[in-house]
């Protein structure tokens, strides 16, 4: 006789909607590979009479989550609502029941991911989320396992589709960042409230997940330093290009063994680079470690069947578990509970960089010279130099630097004293060199 694995599901949006379409068309396949069926059983949703363009029975439909989670024959249950409440208490709900959870909510572990695994560690039972990072890359799945003998010093990630695809067409194609992100809305890329994507929140909650279980330490989400592309102006994308760069939104996370440094903000690429030429909404993730240097993983970042694809491969891992009498074969955190250290995240102002200065000036003889002496004050040493044309009197010119190797508290410093210049005419940008 076939054996089943039941599963219950916690939201019926596009992901969820996803994970039916794979259960329903991949089932045979998944049936060759697993030895058993799995088998939806209850799907709970606050709107359940909309059209999802995929055959449900109405009998499994319900609005209430505590049908899901009560459900005698429901081994897992699967958390597609995102956000903080309810998906937290349902989540702890489940594993307390002693259901085994599967989630692509990265909010959710980025802020409260230490209580939610300390209860998967209580009840001996398992979590999946590889869906919360990366959608269909196996990023999770690979610090925890491929990885599992590496020693990770560095993480980079440009991981969302919605400002990568914003800051592609802005590199190919020349059009303001309204217009991009007008795009990226109407094509679908791009919520109505784009906010989380843009200003780099997203990326840092899946950073500080990363981080977690690259390197065995709790991480803070509020120490992390964030900053999104809404600044980002056609003349930092063609300034970039002049001096043979991409503008990404990266997310970083490296550790000497003594501080964690973890970041989000845009950067500059060197174009041969890898991850310069991921583009559209395509995602990546660069792994530096001590036994293969690097590796690169790229793919479908989000998206109804991508992210759904690796639920699915969770609640499949998962159903192997159960299968074989397994408990708690991985740890959640990738590192023994009692392994778990705090390291110090540090401090965006102790960093070094290459920086990347913008600045409007009134074209006045003089003026280079000021900035440089400031920027020479603080220990700034000036790579290279462009300025852009000559413009009426009164108005500014774009005057662009390169830096060489500074410290960012003096950059930060030298920028707010430049800005109090009578020739300076609005306030400096700056970007990161990341090579």
């Amino acid at each position: 006789m076939m054996r089943k694995i039941k599963v219950g599901i916690v939201g019926f949006g596009t992901i969820g909607s996803g994970v039916i379409k794979i259960l329903q068309d991949n089932g045979d396949i998944i049936r060759k590979r697993l030895g058993a069926t799995v088998e939806v059983v209850k799907i709970a949703d606050l709107d359940i009479t909309t059209d999802r363009g995929i055959k449900v029975d109405p009998k499994l439909l319900t609005t209430d989550a505590q049908e899901v989670i009560n459900h005698p024959e429901v081994n897992v249950v699967v958390e597609l609502i995102g956000g903080y409440e309810p998906a937290r208490s349902l989540i702890v709900q489940s594993i307390k029941a002693g259901k085994y959870v599967v989630t692509a909510n990265k909010a959710l572990l980025a802020k409260h991911g230490d209580e939610i695994f300390s209860e998967v560690e209580d009840q001996q039972v398992s979590i999946g989320f590889e869906a919360a990072v990366g959608g269909a890359i196996p990023i999770i799945r690979s610090i925890r396992e491929s990885f599992v003998a590496n020693r990770i010093n560095s993480i980079e990630g440009i991981v969302n589709g919605t400002a990568n695809y914003i800051l592609t067409k802005m590199s190919d194609e020349n059009c303001d960042f309204d217009l991009a992100l007008k795009e990226a809305q109407e094509k679908g890329f791009a919520e109505a409230d784009p906010t989380f994507d843009i200003e780099g929140i997203d990326s840092a909650h899946k950073i500080a997940i990363l981080s977690q279980l690259a390197y065995g330490t709790p991480v803070n989400f509020d120490d992390i330093t964030i900053q999104g592309i809404s600044g980002i102006s056609i003349d930092d994308i063609e300034c970039a290009r002049e001096f043979g760069y991409r503008i990404k939104l990266l997310a970083i996370s490296k550790c000497d063994g003594g501080s964690v440094d973890i970041r989000v903000h845009p950067a500059m690429i060197p174009q041969d680079n890898p991850m310069a030429n991921v583009n559209g909404v395509l995602n990546a993730v660069r792994v530096c470690d001590d036994l293969m240097e690097e590796n690169v993983l790229i793919g479908h970042g989000a998206g109804s069947l991508p992210t759904g694809s690796a639920v699915v491969a969770d609640i499949i891992e998962i159903s192997r578990d159960i299968l074989s009498g397994s408990q708690l074969r991985v740890s959640p955190q990738s590192f023994q509970n009692t392994e778990i250290k705090t390291i110090p995240i540090l401090d965006i102002e102790s960093i070094d960089s290459e920086y990347f200065l913008r600045f409007s000036v009134l074209d006045n003889p003089g003026v280079l010279s000021r900035i440089s002496g400031v920027l020479g004050k603080h220990s700034i040493g000036i790579l290279s130099v462009i300025q852009k044309g000559r413009c009426d009197e009164g108005r500014g010119v774009p005057l662009i630097m390169m830096t060489h190797r500074a410290n960012e508290k003096n950059v930060q410093l030298a920028l707010r004293e430049i800005d109090e210049l009578e020739v300076v005419c609005e306030k400096s940008n700056f970007i990161r060199v990341e090579k």
